[in-house]
């Protein structure tokens, strides 16, 4: 009984995982709101439980460089895709490695910015916890204003 718990548990731990693969590229979704599961927030949505304040740039010279530069020093964060005005950055939990993206686009003087789970239905809080985090690091890096 207990091999039979411990292939059930490695088969589910397996089957998470692969549901959270890296993906090598993905349409850019920085200016659409988020579906209805409570695992994702973004400045573009106006319901108040995805809704993120907007991101007002200090300078509309701002390249996408100095935002990765501050966004790379969010909690196992890596660059997944940039191009000259967006950037798309995976988090990997440290657990299970469940993958969300954090999507960054630079658009009118501000940062369009969205973040979201890839697997699952709650993240308890996760993405809003990353993107209130990552605001904090632009403010310190003098990038948007406070």
């Amino acid at each position: 009984m207990d091999m039979l718990k411990t292939l059930s548990a490695t088969f589910l731990v397996i089957t998470l995982s692969a549901c959270s693969k890296n993906v090598s590229s993905m349409a850019d979704r920085t200016a659409e709101p988020c579906a209805d599961k409570p695992n994702c927030v973004s400045t573009q949505d106006t319901r108040p439980d995805h809704h993120l304040a907007s991101y007002e740039l200090v300078s509309t010279d701002t390249n996408i460089n100095a935002v990765e530069q501050a966004a790379l020093t969010l909690h196992n964060a890596k660059t997944a895709e940039k191009t000259q005005d967006y950037l798309r950055i995976e988090c990997t939990s440290s657990v299970f490695r469940f993958v969300d993206d954090l999507e960054i686009r630079i658009n009118d003087g501000r940062l369009l910015v969205r973040s979201e789970s890839r697997t699952g239905h709650s993240d308890f809080g996760v993405n809003r916890e990353r993107a209130d985090s990552l605001r904090l690091k632009l403010i310190d890096a003098n990038i948007i204003k406070p």
